[in-house]
């Protein structure tokens, strides 16, 4: 085979004569330009490093210092007050016989140099890290902003004014504060008032009260001995027990999905959109490793965000064990793993440490989709048992795959720097029933066939027959922003960076001599095919089992609401809970998702969007009250509902305190009735809004059909609903609804429909005002002027 011949550098033979060496000059010239390509990258991140680490001064600033110290001593000063000439009396001896005196003098300035530059480093990041703990800006009022944050933006602004790499503010950022146990306490009765009886109420005050005054003080001071040393005290036991212990299918469960454009694909041709999609995707990589993205900012400020999420965002697999799971990340990976029709595909896509063009990863997409080879003994199947339950998957991991072909060809998939799957279907909202073809879409991505994903792998690409693509992620080692971030860099370069020729395939060059990307082998023995079939019946009753519903909510947007001095994410949480309500009678726990990425590795918190203000707002619109007492209830909901997103941003939340001091408690071997009942609690409404961060990417002015889709997620609880919704534009918000058709009293599309009546009636009400209120904006947009 043509492969074969090119990865042998030499071969030799013995003869008579002696040893016969044939040398393969072109294999040894790409070892040797893979190498180069190598060594350059570790030169990279040693000058990131160094880049990075002396944020926000910058290398050459040592040359200044130096400059500075010795024009000082040549106008007879002396700027160290006397400790350049300690530095030089304890010189070592030898140096004191090799130099001059005037070059002794010379070393221990520069010594001196040095100390004073790395000194005054030290105290511009502590000011910046002192700056960076200040979050009272995101309470203050549109338009009234205090003195001391405007002190506060200009002094954050001067010292961000170097231009920063990806991880610049890493070491700057302040650690997630642990919460006063009490304020804890009393917010978490507040939030649960609404949802229970006075009977219900009292007993769980009594038993806030015992937890507080007995166990609760001896838990806090275990935590807060934690959040000494621990970069994050939330964040590695957040990754581990709820995601990597988890024990269930992680697919529908756990995995997540985001979608192509709503209204057109930029091709047809599935191996261009393959073409394309990878080259976007590996040139994303390129950016993260070099760390040449502009880090993540709260929008509309110079607030930066933590960014140790992208770390593990190639190059990394979900690998099971019996009792949790492990997150394995490789520092580098040439290439991909590609599933089509049953087989499992390596495709290089870097040759002679180049990245190929995206017409030549085309056209090696086009060859798998041409071979006519047949999926040997089980593996058609064997991603199935990446979706089914975790302990018999780390089983017959251990006992199969830990040695020859089987673990060669495993090794390839888990270390790629991402999976691909080349779908045989056709997918997207056209054709006779775009509303029905939406829906499938959405299924298709979150689980397709349970067998043709690999859903380990910390994200996946769908390309579809047609040209649509999608892409599922592994929720362990990120939460949907990052991968968002990916996807819209991926769906903005694929579309108008790369682009398309006329006839719709991939620009640039190709070398046809390209190896032919190689077919992974298996020996697949019987007691695997039966573990495949079992995991594939638990995944396939879990997917049969997901209802789910897209639909883009058009009657009004972004645009619209902000007119009102309404926060949009407000108005959207306010609307599920009526919607809600109206569905099922009453109120219910709900979650919303809040990041907690102003810290250093934060994640999320959560923000428990069913108030006693959202109640009232509600019961008072289905009671018929007076319009005006409507929009007073519901601009008190509004604020309120902005109030608790900010304390869970800026770490007075209430869930994931609660959450670490349970995890002490099972560490202690002691039980805490009242944690214990809180942590069961279902959130039958769980709801996520999908962040749009980089519309400088997508010009919908001139290109409005251009418009993302977003992404969703699975039903959280077996009788709730799963909500995700992407504010898109000025006039169009997205919404993905999923829930389990098991449950007779939830509907996906019903609720649906409620969603819509719900925000229609909703603006009508706050439209009937004529005379705007100047209800607080969200953070994200009431801080512009920062």
């Amino acid at each position: 085979m043509a492969e074969a011949h090119q990865a042998v550098a030499f071969q030799f033979t013995i003869t008579p004569e002696g040893i016969d060496l044939q040398l393969s000059y072109q294999a040894l010239n790409q070892i040797l330009l893979s190498g180069v390509r190598s060594w350059k990258k570790r030169v990279s991140r040693l000058r990131n490093g160094v880049i990075k680490g002396v944020y926000p001064a910058s290398p050459s600033s040592w040359l200044f210092v130096v400059i500075a110290i010795l024009a000082t001593m040549y106008m007879r000063s002396d700027p160290s007050m006397g400790l350049i000439t300690k530095i030089q009396q304890h010189l070592p001896l030898s140096l004191h016989v090799s130099l001059s005196s005037q070059g002794q003098t010379m070393l221990s300035a520069l010594l001196f140099s040095t100390l004073l530059w790395l000194s005054l480093i030290l105290a511009l990041r502590f000011c910046l890290k002192l700056l960076l703990s200040y979050h009272q800006w995101m309470f203050e009022q549109h338009g009234r902003v205090s003195n001391t944050t405007k002190i506060w933006v200009t002094l954050l602004r001067l010292l961000s004014s170097r231009k920063p790499l990806l991880y610049s503010y890493q070491t700057s950022l302040p650690h997630l504060p642990v919460p006063v146990i009490k304020e804890t306490v009393n917010r978490y009765l507040l939030s649960a008032r609404p949802l229970l009886t006075d009977e219900g109420y009292e007993r769980m005050t009594k038993l806030a009260a015992q937890f507080e005054n007995n166990l609760g003080n001896r838990l806090q001071r275990y935590l807060k001995l934690k959040a000494l040393w621990a970069t994050n005290y939330v964040s590695d036991w957040w990754e581990e027990y709820i995601y990597l212990r988890s024990r269930g299918p992680i697919m529908v469960n756990s995995n997540y999905y985001g979608m192509d454009f709503l209204y057109v694909s930029p091709t047809s041709v599935q191996a261009a959109r393959a073409g394309n999609t990878i080259t976007a995707l590996l040139l994303y990589r390129r950016k993260v490793n070099r760390e040449e993205l502009k880090p993540s900012r709260v929008p509309g400020t110079v607030i930066p965000l933590c960014a140790a999420q992208c770390e593990r965002m190639f190059n990394t697999t979900r690998t099971p064990g019996e009792e949790t799971d492990v997150l394995q990340h490789w520092q580098d990976s040439e290439f991909i793993a590609v599933y089509h029709r049953g087989r499992y595909f390596r495709l290089w896509v870097y040759r002679a440490g180049r990245l190929l063009s995206p017409r030549e990863i085309e056209l090696q997409i086009q060859r798998i989709l041409e071979d006519q080879s047949v999926p040997l003994p089980g593996e058609e199947k064997l991603g199935a048992l990446t979706a089914g339950d975790r302990v018999p998957w780390a089983k017959i991991r251990k006992q199969y795959f830990s040695s020859g072909i089987n673990k060669r060809s495993l090794d390839i998939i888990e270390r790629s720097a991402f999976f691909v799957t080349l779908d045989d279907e056709e997918q997207g909202m056209k054709g006779d029933d775009p509303v029905g073809n939406l829906d499938r879409y959405a299924k298709s991505i979150l689980h397709g066939n349970c067998y043709d994903r690999w859903f380990d792998k910390s994200f996946s690409i769908v390309i579809y027959k047609n040209g649509k693509s999608g892409l599922n992620a592994e929720h362990s080692w990120a939460d949907a922003p990052t991968v968002a971030h990916l996807w819209e860099y991926t769906l903005a370069t694929d579309a108008f960076q790369l682009g398309y020729t006329e006839d719709g395939h991939c620009k640039g060059d190709v070398d046809r001599s390209l190896p032919l990307p190689q077919k992974l082998t298996w020996d697949i023995p019987s007691e695997v095919q039966a573990q495949v079939s079992v995991s594939l019946a638990v995944a396939q009753a879990l997917a049969d089992d997901v209802d789910c519903h897209v639909f883009p909510f058009r009657e009004f947007g972004k645009g619209q609401i902000k007119k009102l001095r309404v926060s949009p994410d407000a108005l959207i949480q306010i609307g599920l809970q009526l919607a809600y309500y109206r569905d099922r009678g009453g109120f219910c726990l709900t979650y919303e998702a809040s990041m907690t990425r102003l810290f250093r590795e934060g994640r999320t918190e959560t923000v428990r969007s069913c108030s006693n203000e959202s109640c009232a707002f509600v019961k008072a619109l289905e009671a018929g009250e007076a319009g005006e007492q409507c929009r007073r209830l519901f601009r008190q909901a509004s604020e309120r509902h902005q109030n608790l997103y900010r304390m869970a941003m800026t770490g007075a939340g209430i869930d994931r305190h609660l959450f670490c001091l349970y995890v002490v408690s099972k560490y202690l071997g002691v039980d805490s009735p009242f944690l214990k009942e809180v942590l069961s609690e279902p959130w039958r409404l769980s709801t996520s809004q999908t962040p749009v961060q980089q519309m400088e990417l997508f010009d919908l002015k001139n290109n409005p059909e251009f418009i993302s889709l977003g992404g969703g997620f699975g039903p959280v609880a077996d009788d709730g609903y799963g909500v995700s919704y992407i504010i898109v534009g000025e006039e169009m918000i997205n919404f993905h609804v999923s829930s389990k058709h098991s449950c007779s009293e939830t509907d996906s599309h019903r609720f649906g429909r409620q969603i819509t009546k719900a925000m229609l009636d909703i603006m009508t009400v706050l439209s009937a005002d004529a005379k705007p209120s100047s209800s607080s904006k969200s953070p994200t947009q009431s801080k512009k002027q920062l």
